[in-house]
This record gives structure tokens, sequence and C-alpha cells, in this order.
């Protein structure tokens, strides 16, 4: 099975897009389609037998247009029609002068007066709409061929609207030319001009605002530089990105950009991850340490080896994921979906139904014709595609700055419906890394002196409690006769000097004036290293698991806002309650292995509980999967594969509050888009209809395409406010 992002151009309601979606579905060789009306591109699993050109001529034949692979960093199309849109706009005033001045009593030229020379008249407003209709042509051909293929959109309403007061305006007009002058009130040539100009200029605003959604998708892509200095025999050399093979030495600067992913082979400096991570503080980056294309050198010189390039970066990797995310679909979006499917074809029925019922009662052709036009323009359902779709994208996009990238939008919905997080310990609410935790000198050395006696002494061993004072060798020592001593530590000579580090064992019958102590330190879930120097404790020093800085205060939080907090780990009892303690967990479940962790997650989901499961996403890969919700944090070299559904890239577990608030503040927003948009309908459908006419409340084609461009831009603008959630 492979997967592909295709542009998909044409598309201007949710009937488009769910037309396209069916289509491609159908069809042999997909596997799975999703279409998304805001970036205008489908999602496609596809077997590996079919071709990117097999796919394209399936768009195509769905009556929509192929535009190609999408790549998010060529989407710089600009919106060019407002200098046209302005022009027309202040033709319509001019119409609008022309058609209304009667009514006012205004000034106007005796040729342009509608009952002195009618035929002129009549002339003059063909005449000026045909710069409408041209403008509008796209509208109009895409709403008939959708008929044609019985998949009829917010076009075809549009397009049946405007042709039907075209043509029988332009009837009108030739009658009139014929002296049949009690037609020229008959003539709708300015509401063919000011429903096409209204829905234009709203398609134009909508355009706008959807451009800002995809704003936090470009950034991620605009974050690499486009170029890299290369280290060769004659120094450095500049090339291109599409240049840097792998293996490829590169230097970076103070100031420069690293250009891809890489691994520092030379130097060490500061680098501005926040594109990333979310976090403004810069880090430390040494020898051997990996670096993020798009980081910021603050202040020194880097010589990297580069390993990942292209599609395989961190970078790649996070936008491929956040475009896939915005194209799935959350379960209240099909419902949305499925409404919109039969939407359009009811109110072509309905609209019909109104003309025929008009002349039934006795209405004029006219009359009919007017009402039947109001309730096709009125019932346009823009704001009905845009409500689930928009605010899915800002929110991902959004999130993806603050350092959570979703993977699958139907996450964002499930979110609001948790009320159990499960916590791994090791690497999840703590480091995953031993570090130290306390040092008790007892040496004439200052803690820094003592500490790169040891760490010199340890930067021999292979154990994993070595590298808890990789970063503490400040200058390096000549360590000799180094000695690993079985289950109990190390023995080593510097300066003449014997030095033993290890555990209680290592002092044989040495005297231990500072056992309680190692007692502290022991009930506080520390391992102990002794240092003796020769035969004379010199230090004791408290390694252990660190708890990750803003643990803490989350876990407070969320139990403050009601979640039922379990930590599962495999570790023994005693330690889990040291941990849990500490963070104010009650429910703990100890000596868990990943399919104990497995079972409980199913047991508590049949108990209808809704489970979030925050892990390290390597050996708790199959309770992540079995959650509603896996939550991982950042890996490099697995970022795609992960078996979560959302990834924290900065390794704050404090995003979890933020990804919750998100989840629940989009399916709000979702439910108040979806709201305003079937509330419209309901209400304007039955006034254009004319059912609220003996109480004075009418409406004519002209008003309704303005009201029909305003509920968009309120389902545009309550959306855009996603954007800034904290």
């Amino acid at each position: 099975m492979k997967k592909i992002i295709l542009k998909v151009e044409g598309m201007s309601c949710s009937a488009c897009s769910n037309h396209v979606e069916k289509y491609l579905n159908k069809q042999k060789g997909i596997i799975d389609a999703s279409v998304n009306l805001v970036l205008g591109q489908a999602l496609i699993c596809y077997e590996d037998d079919m071709t990117i050109e097999m796919l394209g001529e399936y768009i195509n034949d769905s009556g929509y247009q192929y535009g190609g692979v999408y790549e998010i960093d060529k989407e710089n199309k600009k919106n060019n029609n407002l200098i046209f849109l302005i022009i027309l706009t202040l033709l319509m005033i001019l119409i609008m002068y022309i058609t209304m001045s009667h009514m006012f009593n205004l000034p106007i030229f005796s040729f342009l007066n509608m009952m002195q020379h009618p035929g002129i008249y009549a002339i003059i407003l063909f005449l000026l709409s045909i710069p409408y209709l041209f403008l509008g042509r796209d509208i109009i051909i895409k709403g008939i061929k959708n008929l044609f293929h019985r998949s009829p959109n917010m076009d075809s309403l549009v397009a049946i609207s405007v042709l039907v007061s075209f043509i029988y305006s332009v009837v009108n007009m030739l009658l009139i030319l014929f002296n049949h002058f009690n037609l020229v009130e008959n003539l709708y040539f300015e509401s063919v001009c000011m429903i096409i100009l209204f829905i234009k200029i709203g398609r134009y605003i909508d355009q706008n605002s959807k451009e800002k959604t995809k704003e936090a998708i470009k950034e991620l892509v605009k974050v690499t530089p486009d170029y890299a200095l290369l280290k060769n025999k004659n120094g450095e050399k500049k090339i291109t990105i599409d240049e840097v093979k792998v293996g490829d030495i590169l230097i970076v600067k103070p100031g420069m950009k690293v250009a891809v992913d890489g691994k520092i082979v030379k130097g060490s400096a500061h680098f501005d991850e926040s594109f990333i991570t979310g976090e403004s503080i810069p880090s430390k980056k040494k020898k051997n340490d990996d670096i993020v294309a798009g980081s910021i050198d603050y202040d020194g010189i880097i010589e990297y080896e580069a390993l990942q390039i292209g599609p395989k970066s961190t970078i790649s990797q996070m936008v491929h994921l956040v475009l896939e995310a915005s194209n799935s679909k959350m379960p209240i979006s099909k419902i949305a979906d499925k409404i919109s499917y039969y939407f359009v074809p009811l109110i072509i029925l309905i609209s019909l139904l109104t003309f025929i019922v008009y002349l039934l009662l006795g209405f004029s052709f006219n009359e009919a014709i007017i009402y039947m036009t109001t309730v096709l323009v009125v019932a346009c359902p823009c704001s009905l595609g845009l409500a689930t779709p928009l605010a899915i994208v800002i929110s991902i996009g959004s999130s993806a700055k603050k350092g959570i990238l979703i993977k699958s939008s139907e996450s964002l919905e499930i979110a609001s419906h948790i009320d159990t997080i499960l916590f791994d310990k090791t690497g999840t609410l703590t480091e995953g890394k031993l570090s130290i935790n306390k040092v008790y000198n007892y040496s004439s050395y200052s803690d820094k002196a003592l500490l790169n006696i040891v760490s010199n002494i340890e930067s021999m061993s292979i154990h994993p409690i070595a590298k808890a004072f990789k970063d503490y060798k400040v200058k390096e020592l000549s360590v000799t006769d180094y000695q690993e001593i079985s289950g109990i530590g190390l023995k080593a000579n510097i300066d003449h000097q014997t030095y033993y580090l290890g555990n209680e064992k290592i002092l044989n019958n040495i005297s231990n004036q500072y056992s309680k102590v190692a007692e502290k330190l022991t009930k506080d879930g520390n391992s102990i290293i002794y240092i003796l120097e020769e035969n004379i404790i010199i230090g004791i020093i408290g390694v252990k698991d660190i708890i990750r800085e803003d643990t803490k205060s989350t876990i407070k939080k969320l139990k403050e806002l009601g979640y039922n907090v379990v930590m599962l780990t495999g570790d023994n009892e005693m330690t889990a309650n040291i941990i849990g303690h500490e963070l104010g967990i009650d429910n703990i479940v100890v000596n868990c292995m990943p399919n104990d962790k497995t079972k409980y997650i199913k047991n508590l989901k049949s108990q209808d509980r809704k489970i979030i499961m925050v892990g390290d996403g390597i050996n708790d890969a199959p309770s992540l999967t079995t959650a509603d919700i896996g939550i991982s944090f950042k890996s490099s070299t697995d970022i795609a594969a992960n078996s979560a559904n959302v990834i924290f890239t900065n390794d704050k577990i404090g995003n979890l509050i933020t990804f919750l608030n998100i989840g629940k503040k989009t399916l709000k927003n979702i439910k108040q888009n979806l709201f305003w948009a079937f509330f419209y309908n309901i209400l304007m459908i039955p006034v254009a209809m004319g059912l609220f006419q003996n109480i004075g409340i009418t409406i004519n084609p002209m008003i309704a395409s303005g009201t029909m461009m305003l509920s968009s831009l309120c389902v545009v603008f309550n959306a855009l406010r996603l954007g800034k959630i904290k």
C-alpha cells in the first residue's frame, strides 16, 4: 500500500469535496481517499500497482481538475482578483444607480431613464452584465458540468439562478425592443450582477482566510535554509540544499540555520529549536548530539555529518503528518458531509416546487421566477462546507507550532470525551535516563573537581550509571590501571592516587560513618555511588531517574480538572510509590509488562472509559495503539512510524493540558459553525420562499446573495479564533 497527497482544483463547497471523495473511493485500486476542501487536496491510500498518473485521471473523471502532487512550499498562489473586484464593485454602484434612480427621484441622463427609453435602458443593462458573467463563468461552467455528472453543488445552485435570471431578462429585453414596454420592470440583469459579485467577494475573503490556515504548515517548510556550507579540501564551499548528500560534512556558524538533519562531529553551540519544540530557550549541543534542519546556531562553529535529507528529514515528516491529519475526518464532520451531499439536490427540488406552486396559485411567471431564484441563491451551502475543515486545519496547524503534532483529526474530537489518563513512568513522567540527584562532598576538592574525577573514571565504563556523569567532565585526566569489579564498582589511578567508585560493597571493611545519608538517599529512590580515595570515603552521590520538569504541575492540573490519573509501570512497588507519592498520583499499577498495560486499558474501555495513554513510544507501542488516544514524545528516527496519535515534539508533558484544551475548543467551535450554518438555512429558506410575505418579510436574489456571503464570513471568522488558543 502507498499513500500520497494530490491537489484537487475547482472545489467550492462541501458537496464538491464529498463528490470527489465518494467517486475516488469507488475506483479500483484505491484503498481509501479523504478530500480536504480547505487545502484543496486528496489524501489517497492506493495499491502498489497504481500510478500517480492513474490517480490524477480519476480526479479529472470526477469532474474536477488534478493539479499534481501537493507540495506546501510551492503553494504560493496569490489571489489577484482584488483589482478586478474593486472595478466591478464600482461598476455595480453605477448599475444600482441606473436601476434605482427613479425610486428616489435622482438625476439621470434621459437615455438611461427606463420609462422614457426602455429599449436603450434594457440594452445598457444587458451590456453592463456581460463583465459579471465573464467573472462568474467558472461558477456557471462548473455548476452545469456537475449537474451532468449528477453531483450538483453550490456552483450548480448559483449557475441555475444566474442563467434563469439572465435568460429571462434577455427574453424580456427582446420583447421590449418589439414594443412590449410594460416588461421593462421585469429585467433582472442587476440581480445577475449582484449575485455573482457577492459570491466572488465572499470567495475572495474565504480564499484569503484559507491561506491563513496554511501558514503554520508553510512555516515548517520555510525554516530550512536554501544553502549549506560544505567542508572540503579547500576549506568550505557554499552549495544548495539539493546538492547535499548523506555523509557530507557541513559547517554552521553563529546566526546560521542548520541545513539538514545531522550529527555533530566537531564543536559545540546553543541552538534555537523553537520551530519544532515550541521551547524558546536555546539548548546546548555538542559532539555526537543530533541537530535538526532549521535550528539556529547562537554561539559556536559546528561541523556536522548530514544524515537525513529530503523526505526523510524531521521537518518533511512533520509537514507530511500535519497534512495527513488535516485530511482526516472527525466523526462530526462526516455527519455534516452526509447532510451536504443531500442538501443541494433537495434545494433544487424545493426551488422548482416553489416555482410551480406560485404559478398554480395564480402568481405571474415573473414572481414565480424571482422566488425560485431567491431560494437557490440563499441556500448556497458555503458556510456548511467550511464549518468543519476550516476549524480542523487551523487547530492542527497552530498545534504544530506549539510542539503538538496531531496525526489524526479524530483525536481532536475524542479529546473532549476523555475521562482517564494513563502514564508510563520511565521516559514519560521521568526523563528516562539516570542523572545526578544529590552530591555529598567530604573531601578537600570542590564539587566541580570531585565530579570531574568521577566523570573521568566513569567515562571508561559502559554501565548505564556512567551516562549520568558524561556532562561533568570539564578537564581530561590521565586515568590508569582502570579495573571493573564485577557487581561492586570501579577502581582506577589518577596522578598516582587510587580511587574506588561503587555500591556499599566497595567499602569492604571500612567503617561507614555516613550510613544515615545513604539510607535517606535510598528511601528517596536513588542508586548510591560511594567515592573512595584509597580507603577513605570522600563523597557519596545519589543517582536516579529525574522527574520531568513540568510533570508535577501537569498532574496537579489534570486532577483539578477532574481526570482520573493512573501510573502504569514495570518497576517494583517501592520505586513506583516513591515517584507516585512525589507527583501526587494515588492510583499506581506496578510490575506491568507491555501486555499487562494493554489488558488494563481494554478492561477500562469495557467500562466505557475514554482513555489517553502517554508513553515513550517504544515499549509502550501496544498500549498506545489500544488507548482511544496514544500520546508519545519526539523520536527523530521514527516520528512518522510512531504508534501514537499525537506526538509532543518538545518532550513537554505539560502539552497534554494544551492538547485537551485545543480538542475541546475545536469541537465546540465546529458545533458553533454547524449551528450557524444550519440556523441560517433553516431561517432564510422559508423567507426566500415567501412564507412570511404576509407580515412584510421578503427578500430578493440580490439580498439573498449578500446574506449568503455574510453567513460564510461568520463561520470563517469564528474558526479563525482557534488560532489564538494557548
